[in-house]
């Protein structure tokens, strides 16, 4: 009588577990039916609208303008002055026609008007430099990348030099050396120059202006009347490498490279197998629970 008991106890809880199973199963199936019945009798195709064309069409300029910017950074370190002043006339040309409108905001758009406006300055000079010319179409280059691929654009790849940087400057604190910090300092300021165009256009202008205020009171550390105390200069430092690592979206206390886990997702065969254990377990125990009975059971 125990055995059928058991063996009764047994299908029920695998019963419930099928008809749990299936009936989700046929929920989910019913409710993506009725989903698709609402979609064929209420909703309508989305038509394109102006935005989404204006966006397409600053892609476009986008994507157009970065391409003469590659090219024309090819041309500055070739030598190629004529191709330079034509695409340098050709870029002014696609700036001054797209609005690129939805791609970065309006400290983005007056950061790329600055880039080109200062290589066309560059071109436009009496005496050729070869150093002004680079540098100029380097920005643009960026700064052309960061509005076609804000997502992934290639200044990302200056945070490991920004922290060079940052380092050697914790170094010179450590040991209150501040014409070391002055030096360090003088290298992290041009490379970010030559990114801060680009970090305008794919981040938040809070971003940039805080990062723009550290570097401008650390410049000034070394003219202050009184030497600061190596706690202080340490401190400063720490506010650095706060603001550098907000700029280039890194996390606190996680490798650069790290990749997240993917999260475990179990399916009918888990839950069948969850269903085999918890009736194992209730065996078990039912056996233990008899067992016991048996043994302290009056002769």
């Amino acid at each position: 009588m125990p055995r059928r008991r058991y063996s009764l106890l047994i299908g029920l809880i695998l019963c419930w577990l099928v008809a749990g199973l299936y009936g989700a199963t046929g929920a989910a199936a019913f409710g993506t039916g009725a989903d698709h019945a609402g979609s064929g009798t209420v909703q309508k195709v989305p038509e394109t609208t102006d935005d989404g064309s204006a966006v397409l069409g600053a892609r476009s300029d986008a994507q157009q303008l970065e391409q003469a910017a590659e090219a024309l950074y090819g041309y500055v370190v070739d030598g190629n002055v004529a191709k330079v002043r034509q695409l340098t006339e050709e870029i002014s040309r696609i700036f001054v026609s797209s609005s690129f409108e939805g791609l970065t905001s309006v400290e983005g758009i007056n950061a790329l008007s600055a880039v080109i406006i200062d290589l066309k300055s560059a071109i436009a000079g009496v005496k050729i430099s070869p150093e002004r010319w680079e540098s100029a179409a380097a920005r643009l280059r960026l700064a052309a990348n960061s509005l076609n691929h804000p997502r992934q654009p290639m200044w990302l790849h200056y945070y490991k030099l920004l922290r060079e940087d940052l380092n050697a400057m914790e170094q010179s604190a450590s040991a209150s050396d501040l014409t070391a910090w002055k030096t360090a300092l003088e290298r992290l300021q041009g490379r970010y120059d030559n990114i801060r165009p680009a970090v305008l256009i794919s981040r938040q202008p809070e971003v940039v202006n805080a990062l723009d205020s550290w570097l401008s009171y650390a410049a000034g550390v070394p003219s202050q009347s009184q030497k600061p105390e190596r706690a202080r200069l340490m401190e400063i430092i720490s506010y650095g490498q706060e603001a550098v690592r907000v700029m280039f979206g890194k996390e606190k206390d996680e490798p650069a490279l790290s990749l997240p886990l993917a999260p475990k997702e179990y399916g009918a065969w888990g839950l069948l197998a969850a269903g085999f254990i918890i009736a194992a377990l209730v065996y078990v125990a039912y056996r233990k629970y008899r067992g016991q009975n048996e043994e302290w059971k009056p002769v």
